[in-house]
């Protein structure tokens, strides 16, 4: 399984799902975006620690998918990136993930953004 995180520009997890990362899935400090031990970052906070425009938040999070679809035989637990911290809500940044392939995981929260019309 590979923890999918919300991180910052300078890569440092101290806080959050990215201090979990560094913690229990050997996210390394200073990796800020894309796979890292176990884990994988994707951007949501700028150099400043600012929250990053959502337009750049979904091209990192079209890079993750893209991985992810390269990567069938791995396990993607893709936490709320950008619903904490960041301050984002969940229907801000769940939509991104829309087309993710069957290997990502989501929580609960996310669930009704997720689904397509029509889909059900």
């Amino acid at each position: 399984m590979i923890f999918v995180f919300g991180s910052n520009m300078l890569g440092r997890h101290g806080a959050g799902a990215a201090l979990e990362a560094h913690n229990k899935w050997g996210a390394v400090y200073g990796i800020s975006c894309g796979r890292t031990g176990n884990a994988y970052a994707i951007p949501t906070k700028d150099y400043n620690m600012e929250a990053m425009p959502l337009f750049i938040i979904r091209v990192d999070v079209a890079v993750f998918l893209e991985y992810a679809r390269n990567h069938p035989e791995e396990w993607f637990l893709v936490t709320r990136i950008g619903c904490g911290l960041a301050g984002y809500k969940n229907e801000d940044i769940a939509p991104m993930f829309r087309d993710a392939p069957n290997n990502c995981y989501f929580s609960k929260e996310w669930t009704k953004f997720l689904v397509q019309n029509g889909d059900y």
